[in-house]
């Protein structure tokens, strides 16, 4: 087990700016699971995703606000990381995500004005993610007795 995240930070951004897309699992209004395709940008060990704002995953979040990501390789290379999801609506942290969406390099970065013509766009959402549970495991290393390395933050 990690002691800190920066003790799997390398390796961690090694496969997830790699893979860029990764499953993210939220609970519907009914208990029930329900995944979808996006694309995280970390700064540290916090994830921050540009998302609409009035979608069915932020429904499911007003009800449980927790997620869970994987990103997966066919070389079996993963990461999975379980997170509080919270919405920062405050016109300078959506500003802040906007530029870092801009100004991070391909293929993680991307210019966010495809999707919505300014951070100040009501359709526009600005979702944190804090990991209370980060995994990095591969079949290779499985196949030779290694455990995953697994880091969780103080009293999560």
């Amino acid at each position: 087990m990690a002691e800190k995240f920066s003790d799997m930070e390398e390796k961690f951004n090694a496969i997830t700016r790699r893979i860029v897309w990764c499953t993210v699992a939220t609970v519907d209004r009914q208990g029930r699971p329900r995944s979808r395709i996006l694309h995280p940008v970390w700064d540290g060990a916090t994830g921050w995703i540009a998302t609409g704002r009035q979608s069915h995953k932020a429904r499911h979040l007003a009800g449980n606000p927790y997620v869970s990501l994987t990103y997966w390789d066919p070389q079996h290379e993963q990461v999975i990381v379980d997170c509080k999801a919270e919405w920062q609506d405050d016109l300078p942290t959506r500003q802040w995500l906007w530029d870092l969406l801009k100004t991070t390099p391909e293929p993680v970065g991307y210019d966010p004005k495809l999707f919505w013509p300014s951070h100040e766009d009501a359709s526009f959402g600005a979702l944190r993610l804090t990991p209370w549970r980060v995994e990095i495991w591969s079949l290779a290393a499985m196949a030779q007795g290694q455990p995953a390395d697994v880091w969780r933050p103080h009293g999560a």
